[in-house]
């Protein structure tokens, strides 16, 4: 019970990983807002008196602003963030169009940093810190030929984890981020598939491959997940500031 008490807001909390953190969070003694663009009433519906389904849209900042307030008179105020909605796109960088650009950009840069602002402000008037978790990537620490924009929306989410870690903290308010390896969701059929058109190979042949090439020797799991998100979520992590961990089998070394 490391979250008794504690009022969490994820975006993107609907399904998939986000719903495994509301599913950990929950079972850790927070009451949860799931604040996603569908699903999230259906998703808490299913979760129990303690969660609470928000329609909020993270690129539109009356959305943000509005599921931002509905969750704190919920909740008696926002304890924790974590900022999970994204979106994925690929191309050959000659392929890439304007419209994929900025649409990865708002929800993954500007979806992170604006709920971000607005939580921040909350807590700071609340007057009793917070933790805010950032969901990042491998991508974003490192490039990848078909993958431009997406790791670089990811490198922007660490580095605005570290910025906003330096700056928050003299509220209290503990800023750090996770960074997943490639983790099997529903979501990676659409991933897969990309793929195949852009190197030829069969459906399922890249899923395959990617979870070969882990050096734990699989593709992790939205619950391989949760131990870190509730440990940054916790006093455990008092002492860590601006950091993003490393949740991905061994795939990448910092």
């Amino acid at each position: 019970m490391k979250l008794a008490g504690k009022t969490a807001m994820i975006t993107g909390g609907a399904r998939g990983i986000g719903l495994a953190f509301a599913e950990a969070y929950l079972r850790e003694g927070a009451r949860v807002v799931i604040a996603d663009i569908s699903g999230a009433e259906d998703a808490a519906g299913a979760l129990g008196d303690k969660a609470l389904g928000l329609t909020m849209n993270v690129t539109d900042q009356a959305s943000i602003d509005a599921g931002v307030e509905a969750a704190a008179a919920w909740g008696g105020g926002i304890d924790i963030l974590l900022n999970n909605a994204a979106i994925f796109d690929l191309a050959p960088i000659v392929d890439i169009t304007r419209a994929s650009y900025e649409r990865i950009f708002a929800v993954n840069v500007g979806g992170t940093l604006f709920p971000l602002q607005a939580v921040a402000k909350r807590m700071i008037a609340q007057g009793r810190g917070g933790k805010i978790i950032n969901m990042a990537s491998q991508a974003g620490r490192r490039g990848e030929a078909l993958v431009g924009v997406y790791c670089a929306s990811k490198a922007a989410v660490i580095s605005l984890t570290q910025s906003a870690g330096l700056d928050l903290i003299r509220h209290g308010i503990n800023v750090n981020g996770i960074a997943p390896g490639v983790i099997d969701t529903p979501m990676w059929a659409e991933v897969d598939a990309l793929f195949a058109k852009y190197e030829g190979k069969p459906l399922g042949q890249k899923k395959r491959e990617v979870g070969l090439a882990v050096p734990l020797g699989r593709m992790g799991r939205p619950d391989d997940l949760t131990g870190a998100a509730v440990f940054l979520a916790s006093a455990d992590a008092d002492y860590i500031v601006a950091q993003t961990l490393n949740v991905d089998g061994g795939n990448w070394m910092s």
